[in-house]
């Protein structure tokens, strides 16, 4: 092989290589956030399937599920400072966030929350177009009024979900003179969901601290406003209100709630931290 061929070759893979890397950056993923409190180990796994364990600075971008261990909770705050605090045991896909403070058109807030709970706090995304918010779980969509709210999903049989619930509510009516039990109890054996004790039968609860929020799924539409509590069983069975706390528990570290009352103007510090990545 000539001299001229070999500088033919090594051309065309240096172009190869200088494509391949132009396509990699332009695919690269939307900074969507930043880590600002974290209470234990946070795992974000990439729409690529590396796995990267997450610092207090880290980001966050489209196409992450987030990770929370059995003792951590973390908080998120997103360009448009909006905030999402994650429960322990969680998981959370960022299925695409997109803001431009000049280009309000290209808005775009959609999660999926596969499991456990977490804190949700409107930011300017959500204030000047709420619906281009969406929060998806396997039992129902969330639509925001622009909002503070806290759901738990709780995975499980749908029959067990409706018979604890049954029980749950006909025991939150008992004493009140004539009033009839809500639906008739077929499964007592089955332990209701106490207030405060964080056992939830399967189901997606929320609770609503400000604003409003809709559940919608196959089963119907609900509106809930500030102080009220909603469970639905799954995605076919309508949402519905519940008239006190069932057990839903969110109970962050005291620096959490500092961090929430900060100045929401500030924009969280880029990280120089270097974050651990796994193939």
């Amino acid at each position: 092989m000539n001299n001229l061929s070999r500088n033919s070759i090594a051309t065309k893979a240096l172009l190869l290589i200088a494509f391949w890397l132009s396509c990699t950056f332009a695919m690269a993923a939307q900074v969507a956030g930043t880590v600002t409190q974290l209470s234990g180990p946070l795992l974000a796994k990439k729409a690529s399937g590396a796995v990267k364990i997450l610092s207090l600075k880290s980001e966050v971008e489209s196409g992450d599920t987030l990770v929370t261990e059995k003792n951590t909770y973390a908080m998120v705050k997103f360009i448009d400072n909006s905030e999402i605090t994650l429960k322990p045991a969680s998981q959370l896909t960022i299925d695409n966030f997109a803001f431009d403070n000049a280009k309000p058109d290209g808005d775009s807030a959609s999660f999926n929350l596969l499991k456990g709970g977490m804190r949700s706090v409107s930011g300017l995304l959500g204030k000047r177009n709420k619906e281009k918010f969406a929060l998806k779980t396997p039992a129902a969509t969330i639509g925001i009024r622009g909002t503070t709210f806290i759901v738990d999903y709780v995975p499980g049989g749908e029959d067990t979900a409706l018979a604890s619930l049954q029980a749950y509510l006909n025991a939150s009516t008992a004493g009140l003179g004539d009033a009839a039990p809500i639906a008739p109890l077929q499964m007592a054996q089955l332990a209701a969901p106490k207030p405060g004790t964080g056992n939830l039968a399967p189901g997606l609860y929320v609770h609503v601290i400000d604003g409003i929020i809709n559940l919608s799924n196959r089963g119907g539409i609900q509106s809930f406003s500030a102080g009220q509590f909603g469970y639905t069983a799954s995605i076919i069975k309508p949402p519905v209100i519940v008239p006190n706390n069932p057990g839903i528990q969110f109970t962050p570290p005291p620096a959490f709630q500092s961090s929430q009352a900060a100045d929401t103007n500030k924009t969280p510090a880029k990280s120089n931290a270097v974050d651990c990545e796994v193939r």
